[in-house]
């Protein structure tokens, strides 16, 4: 298949382009910056910095939609949250767009979201596909985004929506951590009651994979491990698979003052269950955060 990819260069968007090329598949890489994607990729995928660059007769089979800014790389300031949108929303828009003059369209629309469509939430809640949300920010970048991408359906093509838990894997959100936990400082955020809903990278791509030439998927999935964690069990465990304690505990009022409102991401939470993968017969590789984790950090 022929597969425009945008997010590329990013962490699940690098794991993503290496099992795509390795699959077989011819890629076309959008991104901000092409001399960084030539740099990462060398001559193995076409490298372009805008939609305009597609002529309307290009046969292209599938669109996956990875961009946006990081959602948890800086305080939440209005001009912040103003960014996370644009990011998400111009660049979903241009491909909608794109698919409105393209001459063949594509079979397959895969364009990610997040857990957060859920809200940001105190409760025990298991939150599958079709479950109540809180209206909160995080709610309604992913409405927005996901409403955007929808729009694909209006043309025959299927849409896939990604809700994204934390993903693992070398880089991304558990980078972060790291350090803090190899040092012995590592603990539970404030009171560690918090949901923590994760995925092994591995499963991420090999669920994308599956969207990219299944048709039986379509519409919005959980893209997270049957078994969500709180923020104490997840601590714990990454303390015990580095050999490490886990004595320290972060303070709310520390990431509320470094974090301000986004410092929610980390307070709260989603258990979120992946009800339409596991209906779909997925088998998940990593169904369990201790094999997970010594996956990654073996």
């Amino acid at each position: 298949m022929k597969v425009l990819i945008t997010g590329a260069t990013g962490f699940i968007g690098g794991h993503l382009v290496a099992r795509l090329l390795k699959d077989g598949h011819e890629l076309i890489v959008m991104t901000r910056s092409a001399a960084h994607a030539r740099k990462k990729f060398a001559a193995t995928v076409a490298v372009i910095t805008h939609t305009d660059q597609i002529n309307s007769d290009e046969p292209i089979d599938a669109i996956i939609n990875l961009a946006g800014a990081g959602i948890a790389d800086q305080r939440w300031s209005e001009s912040r949250k103003q960014l996370l949108v644009e990011s998400r929303l111009t660049i979903t828009a241009q491909l909608i767009a794109l698919m409105t003059r393209l001459v063949s369209k594509p079979e397959v629309f895969i364009s990610g979201s997040a857990i957060g469509y859920y809200g940001c939430r105190s409760d025990d809640l298991q939150l599958d596909e079709r479950s109540d949300t809180l209206n909160d920010f995080t709610h309604d970048l992913c409405q927005r985004w996901e409403s955007e991408a929808l729009k694909a359906q209006t043309m025959g093509v299927r849409v896939c929506l990604l809700r994204t838990g934390i993903v693992l894997g070398q880089g991304g959100a558990l980078a972060k951590m790291l350090l803090a936990f190899r040092l012995g400082l590592g603990g539970p955020i404030a009171g560690g009651d918090q949901w923590m809903s994760w995925i092994h990278i591995n499963d991420d791509i090999e669920i994308i994979c599956l969207m990219l030439t299944q048709s039986q998927y379509c519409g919005a999935y959980n893209l997270t491990a049957p078994e969500a964690v709180t923020n104490e069990q997840f601590s714990r465990t990454l303390a015990k698979t580095l050999c490490r304690p886990a004595w320290f505990r972060l303070p709310a009022g520390v990431l509320k003052l470094m974090l301000g409102e986004g410092s929610d991401l980390l307070l709260k939470g989603q258990r979120v269950y992946p009800k339409r993968l596991l209906d779909a017969d997925y088998q998940f590789i990593y169904p369990e955060l201790a094999a997970a984790l010594k996956q990654v950090l073996k």
